[in-house]
């Protein structure tokens, strides 16, 4: 009998598993799933065609737009065309002209080379192909959608016309964008080809209407008449021969830095590209220029042996992977460095006296203009760019209110070996008893005495009053110079602590604190791989990680700049950034970091009364001092007010 109060048996019985037979997927709905990687919106597909109008050998290409490129995309040029036979191969996957074995796909020199983007756009819209070579008659028409060929009338080149796309897939059509937004996709693709190309002419329509046209021109011209007046009064040209690899192009002024990322072009070959390395690599060179998150801008071309790079990682072919990551990386930071090292000082300098050549570089005579490191300056960056300037006398330093912290007994622990030559080195007891790391600055000289330009007049001009004990006031040839004293000596103590320190403590590892009790923390694989292959550096960040059980890792010390940081934090953050970019780079920034701090307390403060000699000296190191027209901050160290600009405040010649 059964028992009333019990519950009816509810559980359902498993479901048996149906088997479903492995089958061929048709064609189309293959080129269906191909499309979802290679046409994400009309923008992949303007860059796909225009792709393929370069490999062509088009020198001008028109763009057709309607409604944003969702309704219709027309791609017009002036290539080699394509002949009758092999029209219907153009539309097939995995068909194209540009490769033929894998050998050719290692050292691929196209923009394009897969052969499934024709066949993809075809298979998410209707598609159309008009084309015509030199020795045809007429053209011929192909509708991809019906396989038919009629005879058309064109000149010498192909047109590709793209309408509704999508159209096959509405779901995907669903998530685009208004036609505004997809409209400006479609013309930032056509940008980039344009930055690369400017031998070809450019133009875009929509609705019937120009709203693009660059004409083919020089180099330097397509970058102002694409990115603008401003890009280009912003920014300072590059040219970097390193071994196998040349990096050409520009790099934005660091006080020019924008809030977007939306001016920051990378190409490989001649290729736009998406890449953390590059990005990483250039940004790395504005670490401690840069003010807060701003985004600096940048144009770069790097040229490198096809066989050293691999562009076949990604069906839209916008991403790559290089052979040797880190050559190019330092590469990269290298070459914005160099530019970015000179100050505007220096610069004018080198104007008035053709002479004087970019920090730290050196023409050698190449016809093509370009420039390549000094071999004599690959060592530890200097202080002092290679002009024609010398350190000046400097100012004695009166006592500040006493800064106690780690920073100054680091220093004491960096700076402990024999004084350099010509500069004075304060005990350990007076950076105690002062704050100030007299250590850093000159010693008085009346001996050195700075070298007059050849123009006769120094770029940050004479001394004439301080104000607000802040602002050092000079006159030069074009006005009023403005300086913010304590930014200005904070970076002059910077860089000669940095030059310091790689001559006398290259590959010393940061002073540690070890921990009474280890901190230990459950670590993904990937953190313990890391952990023991990069033991070397984490010591010499001063960060002792090993270790402790399977999937356990334990802190036992800490760098001694960090004693209260948290141990299990810092670890994880110091790894993953290991995964991502060169351990002694990192070494060195964290270097860079304590520096700083030291710079921070051993420069001039605000309030301080300074003397017209003392006044004057400071302006000569800025003129003699990398890096100078931004702090450690990345803030403006001086501002130049052109005579003119006086004579509007005050109505002058009204």
């Amino acid at each position: 009998m059964s028992d009333p109060l019990a519950l009816p048996d509810t559980a359902t019985p498993p479901l048996t598993p149906v088997r479903r037979a492995i089958r061929e997927l048709p064609d189309e709905l293959v080129s269906q799933i191909a499309a979802g990687e290679v046409v994400e919106r009309p923008a992949s597909v303007v860059r796909e065609l225009v792709d393929n109008a370069l490999d062509a050998g088009a020198r001008q290409i028109q763009l057709r737009l309607s409604a944003g490129g969702v309704r219709s995309i027309v791609v017009e040029d002036d290539g080699c065309g394509i002949p009758a036979a092999e029209l219907p191969l153009a539309l097939r996957r995995h068909a194209t002209s540009k490769i033929a074995s894998l050998q050719d796909l290692e050292s691929v020199g196209t923009m394009g080379f897969r052969g499934e983007a024709l066949a993809a756009i075809a298979s998410v819209s209707e598609l159309s192909l008009t084309s015509r070579t030199p020795d045809s008659p007429h053209a011929l028409r192909l509708d991809a959608r019906s396989g038919e060929l009629s005879p058309a009338a064109r000149a010498v080149g192909s047109t590709v016309e793209v309408r509704e796309l999508f159209f096959a897939t509405p779901a995907r059509r669903k998530f685009l964008k208004s036609d505004a937004t997809e409209l400006a996709h479609c013309l930032e693709a056509l940008r980039r080809h344009a930055l690369a190309r400017p031998d070809c002419s450019f133009s875009a329509w929509h609705e019937g209407r120009l709203v693009e046209q660059w004409r083919a021109t020089s180099p330097e011209q397509r970058f102002r008449d694409v990115l603008g007046e401003d890009f280009i009064a912003g920014s300072r040209p590059v040219q970097w021969l390193v071994g196998p690899m040349q990096i050409t192009g520009r790099v934005g002024l660091p006080e020019l830095a924008r809030s977007r990322a939306d001016h920051q072009y990378a190409y490989v070959n001649g290729r736009y590209v998406r890449d953390r390395l590059l990005s990483h690599g250039v940004r790395s060179a504005y670490e401690d220029v840069l003010h807060g998150s701003r985004q600096p801008s940048w144009l770069l071309f790097v040229d490198i042996a096809p066989e050293r790079v691999d562009v076949n990682v990604h069906p839209t072919k916008i991403e790559v992977r290089f052979r040797d990551g880190r050559e190019v990386h330092q590469a990269l930071r290298h070459a914005v460095e160099a530019v970015l090292a000179p100050p505007r000082t220096a610069l004018a300098a080198q104007e008035s006296d053709p002479g004087l050549g970019p920090a730290g570089m050196t023409s050698l005579g190449d016809p093509a203009g370009r420039l390549q490191p000094d071999p004599a300056a690959s060592g530890p960056r200097s202080a002092t760019p290679a002009l024609a300037l010398r350190p000046s006398a400097a100012w004695p330093e009166r006592p500040a209110p006493r800064q106690a912290g780690l920073a100054l007994e680091t220093a004491r622990q960096l700076f402990a070996a024999e004084p350099r030559p010509g500069w004075a080195v304060a005990d350990a007891s007076a950076a105690t008893r002062d704050g100030s790391l007299q250590g850093a600055l000159p010693a008085a000289d009346a001996r050195l005495t700075p070298d007059l330009p050849a123009n006769g007049s120094w770029p940050l001009g004479r001394a004439i009053a301080q104000l607000a004990g802040v602002y050092v006031l000079a006159e030069n040839a074009q006005g009023l110079v403005i300086v913010d004293m304590h930014a200005a000596h904070e970076r002059i103590v910077y860089e000669r602590l940095k030059a310091q320190f790689a001559q006398r403590q290259a590959g010393q590892a940061l002073p540690s604190q070890p921990l009474l009790i280890p901190a230990t923390f459950a670590a993904t694989p990937a953190e313990v791989a890391g952990a023991e292959a990069e033991a070397d550096t984490l010591l010499a960040l001063g960060l002792d990680l090993a270790p402790l059980s399977p999937g356990v890792l334990a802190v036992r010390s800490l760098p001694a700049a960090l004693p209260k940081a948290d141990a299990v934090a810092l670890a994880r953050a110091v790894l993953a950034e290991l995964a991502q970019t060169d351990g002694s780079r990192l070494v060195q920034r964290a270097h860079e970091e304590i520096l700083a701090t030291m710079a921070c307390h051993g420069a001039v403060r605000a309030s301080r009364q300074l003397t017209l000699p003392e006044m004057n000296a400071l302006l000569r190191d800025m003129e003699a001092t990398e890096r100078a027209d931004l702090c450690n901050h990345g803030r403006p160290t001086w501002r130049q007010v052109t005579l003119r600009e006086l004579d509007q405040l005050f109505l002058r010649g009204r």
